[in-house]
């Protein structure tokens, strides 16, 4: 069996980066996978549902903000990867299985792994673990604008836009900033 491991929220300035660990199964329909970033947010929540729904096994993990600042971006996407995978494998044991993991290094799991730059583009496995990685996270964000409102969460998700540099600048830091990222 394939797993697909893959993560969002590497570029933003505030939240935690999170990842997901899924296996599709032989009997999971394809047709509605792709990269998530070319899929509009209705067919991202869409292709969630029946990822959800229809995979044999998926897990979702966090990084916080905190351990983002306090072990780097990457190693905290790595345990983003780590913490996916140990809950997706609480559901099965982990013989016959390996993983594809999109980009250049893979998390410290028990199978074997393989990193490919662009697996989202390329793995089913691994489109689907970007969809409920982007999928979770952009829900996250969405709950942090409802507690700090003034940082336009809901529209950026935290990434370096001008319009949340801005505000990071009027309002100081929010509770959820990366501290290590560079604002201006």
């Amino acid at each position: 069996m394939i797993c697909g491991i893959d993560e969002a929220g590497r570029g933003p300035l505030a939240g935690p980066v999170c990842a997901a660990a899924v296996i599709l199964g032989d009997s999971f329909n394809r047709d509605i996978l792709d990269d998530s970033k070319k899929l509009s947010a209705a067919r991202r929540e869409q292709a969630r549902c029946l990822i959800c729904g229809s995979a044999f096994a998926w897990g979702v993990g966090w990084a916080s903000h905190t351990e983002i600042d306090r072990i780097n971006i990457l190693q905290a996407s790595l345990l983003a990867m780590k913490r996916a995978f140990e809950q997706m494998l609480a559901a099965l044991p982990p013989e016959n299985i390996s993983a594809v993991v999109d980009g250049l290094h893979v998390p410290d799991i028990p199978i074997p792994c393989t990193a490919l730059v662009k697996a989202d583009a390329k793995v089913h496995e691994v489109m689907a673990a970007s969809i409920l990685a982007k999928t979770a996270r952009d829900r996250f964000m969405d709950y942090m604008a409802l507690l700090y409102p003034q940082y336009g969460y809901e529209k950026h998700k935290g990434y370096p836009t001008k319009a949340h540099r801005e505000l990071v600048l009027k309002y100081g830091p929010s509770p959820i900033q990366r501290m290590s990222f560079r604002v201006v």
